[in-house]
């Protein structure tokens, strides 16, 4: 009998600090569902991360809940992956000082989001904001991590935890694998619908119409859509200089199945009435089904519970084999 091929480790994380929007469906969690027929995942719910800016605790409690809740509901197999809340698993901030220690201040100074953190928050600009890129590493490097997906804005988070496991590798040996980047095959950068000049948040409070929120109101969805800033010429195409419309062919693309280009093709000679309400129907058609699965798993509070536990367990099973490991090396009694 052949022995089974084993799968590449893919990890990844959100921060509980907001509803998804469709910009982190479209662009993440979409592909995170794809990308558990050919991997082993570990998807985690990054609550300590969240609050290196101040968060209400019931609030966050509950967004945590909600959104290990969602990734169910979007299709992500608590059964065939691994989810789990960070905070749950305690080798997370123990190997954290530990790669601390080899961390220099000057690798931490130039990251580029701790200084726009910093310039958002200026009030609370804590020295966890600075450690941020430390703790993001010993997330990946404890569960040994091949492939991190990673968007534009993460690039610098991947580099610096390839410094800190090399730095670390070559003073004990090999203790943690060197994960590589993973662009996904499919994923759209989703642009606000009011500001299509800057990517779709998340945690966009300052214009409401500008994000959609994967739990929106169904009528709420459609209506952000058919709001949505074009332009004065009425003709449906993509191009630099009509970021409105371009945006709205890459969601439509994405929902559907189809490139931005084939999207355009098909409405070719449609108004922008017509073109809009076409893109509000196929979001809606997405988005619909995970929210009616939301719902439901939302009032199962015993399953919930058991796939936190579950989840927890597991992850934590793994991560501390890499601790013991490091622990070891460093001299600290195992």
């Amino acid at each position: 009998m052949s022995e089974e091929i084993k799968k590449s480790v893919i990890y990844s994380a959100m921060q509980p600090s907001g509803v998804p929007s469709l910009g982190n469906y479209l662009g993440a969690l979409k592909n995170w569902k794809n990308l558990q027929q050919d991997y082993d995942c570990i998807f985690a719910i990054a609550n300590m991360h969240a609050i290196t800016v101040r968060q209400n605790p019931t609030e966050l409690r509950k967004k945590t809940r909600d959104l290990i809740t969602l990734f169910i509901a979007i299709g992500i197999s608590p059964e065939n992956n691994i989810l789990y809340v960070q905070s749950d698993v305690k080798a997370h901030a123990e190997l954290a000082w530990i790669l601390n220690c080899y961390t220099y201040m000057g690798e931490l100074s130039r990251m580029t989001q701790f200084k726009d953190k910093s310039a958002k928050h200026a009030d609370n600009i804590n020295a966890g904001l600075f450690t941020y890129p430390v703790l993001m590493a010993a997330d990946i490097l404890l569960y040994q991590a091949d492939l991190v997906p990673v968007g534009e804005d993460q690039r610098q988070h991947l580099e610096i935890t390839r410094d800190i496991a090399e730095r670390f590798n070559n003073l004990y040996g090999d203790v943690f694998k060197i994960p590589e980047g993973f662009i996904p095959k499919t994923g759209a950068r989703i642009m606000g619908l009011q500001d299509p000049t800057k990517k779709m948040s998340k945690s966009d409070t300052d214009n409401d119409n500008n994000v959609i929120h994967i739990l929106d109101d169904i009528n709420l969805i459609a209506n952000k859509i058919k709001r949505a800033v074009t332009d004065s010429d009425n003709e449906v195409r993509l191009s630099p200089d009509k970021p409105g419309i371009s945006n709205l062919l890459n969601i439509y693309g994405a929902v559907t199945g189809k490139t931005a280009e084939e999207a355009q093709n098909e409405f070719k000679g449609t108004g922008y009435g017509e073109f809009k309400k076409c893109v509000a129907d196929a979001v809606v058609a997405e988005i619909k089904p995970i929210q009616d699965r939301f719902k439901e798993l939302s009032a199962d509070k015993a399953y919930i519970d058991s796939v936190i536990k579950d989840g927890a367990e597991k992850a934590a099973y793994i991560a501390n084999k890499t601790l013991r490991k490091a622990q070891k090396k460093v001299g600290f009694p195992v």
